[in-house]
């Protein structure tokens, strides 16, 4: 058995709790918030756990604990996965990893000295929609990619801790990294701070991916729908993936734009043509399993060493240094600001 140690019984922690209590092979030893009446509510309705804690450095401590589960504030994330680690427990992180590359350098070390896991909870690298784009992408039935364009909007929920970008736009780049296999080289972002003036609630980002992919992302906590919604346009067809839409997330569209050329050179106008090619609309069936499930055995059996990490934490710290850039874009009034890879050998020795 896989005893597992859970912080954090906020908004995603319980859920965590329950897929790892439902998991055959695990079972959860302890778990910890720091507010006693989210500890009776656990406690009420998922049944199964051995103890209870208010002690997070304990829980991730704790000698009994082979693996400890992290669903706290982003600003928690770093010391408290850095205790694990170096108490010698595979460690699963919510998103983003960390607040800084440096932090997450640093991680990635002692986990790889430590030979322990560091997987990273981007949950949507688990969703059947998002890897059959994934499929369609690197089959090149869409051929070349244009650019690409995610809503991720909500009323609510608010926080103090992170800005819009940080909390819902890691999980597109997250997805754009999976589909692109690559992090962005530059980024200009442009923001605003309605509800709490120091933290963004609504950001615009674009990202540019090699070999000259445009990736646009709206994140907002400050909108009237919830939309979770990206669009990617290639050179043959395009694919909306629609998350919200449980039976048919997955639309593909045969529509493409010719331009017809005339035989003799000309930068006028006038010299070419444009054909919009309107085909059918193509509705493939998506099912599979609750993606947190999945991500939940997935980890598991990482721990077991059936597997290898999707998730693992240097594809986790590209999604943190691309954060990072658009922040500073933010600050330099949507300037373009580079965004280097940090897990290779000039930043910080990862190779």
């Amino acid at each position: 058995m896989i005893r597992v140690n859970c912080v954090g019984l906020g908004h995603w922690g319980p859920n965590l709790v329950r897929n790892f209590v439902g998991a055959p092979e695990t079972c959860v030893g302890m778990v910890c918030d720091v507010s006693e009446q989210r500890l009776r509510l656990l406690r009420t309705n998922i049944p199964g756990v051995q103890g209870f804690s208010t002690d997070p450095q304990a829980t991730v401590s704790d000698p009994q604990a082979d693996a400890i589960v992290i669903a706290t504030p982003v600003a928690s994330h770093y010391e408290l996965a850095k205790q694990a680690l170096l108490a010698g427990k595979h460690v699963l992180v919510e998103k983003p990893l960390c607040h800084t590359t440096a932090q997450g350098r640093e991680l990635i070390e002692i986990a790889e000295k430590a030979k322990k896991l560091l997987c990273v909870g981007h949950i949507f690298l688990f969703n059947n929609g998002v890897r059959a784009v994934r499929n369609l992408i690197r089959s090149g039935d869409l051929g070349r990619i244009h650019y690409a364009c995610s809503v991720r909007t909500n009323l609510g929920p608010f926080r103090a801790d992170v800005n819009a970008l940080w909390d819902l736009a890691s999980h597109d780049l997250s997805i754009f990294n999976f589909w692109f296999d690559a992090g962005p080289t530059s980024v200009t972002a442009s923001g605003a701070a309605y509800l709490n003036s120091t933290v963004e609630d609504v950001v615009l980002a674009s990202f540019s991916y090699p070999p000259k992919v445009l990736a646009h992302v709206h994140a907002s906590w400050l909108n009237p729908r919830k939309v979770r919604e990206i669009t990617v346009v290639g050179e043959h067809k395009m694919v909306v993936w629609n998350d919200m839409d449980l039976n048919e997330p997955l639309r593909i569209y045969h529509k493409s734009v010719d331009i017809e050329r005339e035989p003799v050179y000309s930068d006028t106008f006038g010299q070419f043509r444009m054909q919009i090619r309107h085909g059918e609309i193509v509705i493939p069936h998506v099912g599979g399993q609750e993606p947190l499930a999945v991500e939940c055995r997935h980890f598991l059996d990482c721990v077991a060493g059936r597997a290898q990490p999707v998730n693992g934490a240097r594809d986790a710290l590209r999604v943190v240094a691309a954060l990072e850039a658009a922040d500073r874009s933010l600050r330099e009034h949507s300037a373009i600001v580079p965004v280097a890879d940090p897990c290779q050998p000039a930043a910080g020795g990862l190779a």
